[in-house]
């Protein structure tokens, strides 16, 4: 994908005393190097164990099948499927992520038999009661966000580029988010969510990163802390496989219904 070739500083095309680099230059550079080098995966499927955690420790899991498309020229469209426990399963969310405009989403509820769309102003909420928000669960194009470099700092013995990323889109849940991303690989392993009020709620962890086809990299294991509710989201990813002929017919709203 070639989308983010427009959104290079114009201080490149400059004589190279005028392209003193900005922090938010650098932020952005980094930004659309973390997108470039995961471009031209195609398809990928997964299963992951959705594990919930209250403010007293008690714990409920799910587990979840996913589906995942890369488009051209606009955002990924992904398919998550419940499986288990009994009372969500069938349940699936569709959604189709976009660059400049809304993400377009859609929920398949069983008990209703029906396909609900979700509003963009709703993205901010939690997704089927996790610590995940609607809107964390698109892939992250580079033209939803304005950027700042913060700093460069180690994070558990790895160098990190720490970088500012505020929303352009309306709607968001948040006013910005912090993101430490791994200095190697270009991958996030670790995200700071600050809500409306500016004030933290969340901290997000990425880490047991695995490389698969000698090139694209994925965590094994997220965890998402509510620091406000003391409520907690774990993540545990597996059976990653790509290449699997998925194409846009995979990724209707007919396939919601169909969602088993």
């Amino acid at each position: 994908m070639q989308k983010w070739l427009y959104l290079i500083p114009l201080l490149t095309l400059l004589s190279p005393e005028l392209q003193a680099e900005t922090p938010a230059d650098k932020g952005l550079a980094i930004a659309i190097e973390a997108n470039k080098r995961d471009n031209g995966w195609v398809d990928q499927t997964s299963d992951m164990e959705m594990i919930l955690r209250n403010k007293q420790g008690e714990e409920s899991h799910r587990t979840l099948h996913i589906s995942s498309l890369e488009v051209n020229d606009d955002g990924d469209k992904s398919l998550t499927i419940f499986d288990d426990p009994k009372d969500v399963k069938g349940t699936a969310l569709l959604s189709y992520t976009h660059a400049l405009v809304p993400d377009d989403q859609w929920l398949y509820l069983p008990a209703l038999k029906r396909v609900k769309r979700i509003s963009s102003s709703n993205k901010s909420g939690p997704f089927v009661g996790s610590e995940f928000a609607y809107e964390d669960l698109t892939s992250q194009e580079v033209e939803k966000y304005s950027y700042t470099w913060l700093r460069d700092e180690p994070l558990d013995g790895k160098n990190c580029f720490v970088i500012e990323r505020t929303p352009a889109y309306e709607n968001s849940g948040y006013t910005r988010q912090i993101v430490w991303i791994d200095q190697e690989i270009y991958h996030p392993l670790k995200v700071e969510y600050y809500d409306r009020k500016n004030a933290l709620l969340k901290t997000l962890s990425m880490n047991d990163y695995k490389q698969y086809l000698d090139k694209y990299w994925r965590p094994h294991r997220m965890h998402m802390i509510n620091h406000q509710t003391g409520k907690e989201t774990s993540l545990i990813w597996k059976n990653y496989q790509f290449g699997n002929g998925l194409t846009d017919r995979d990724f209707d709203q007919n396939t919601l219904k169909r969602a088993r």
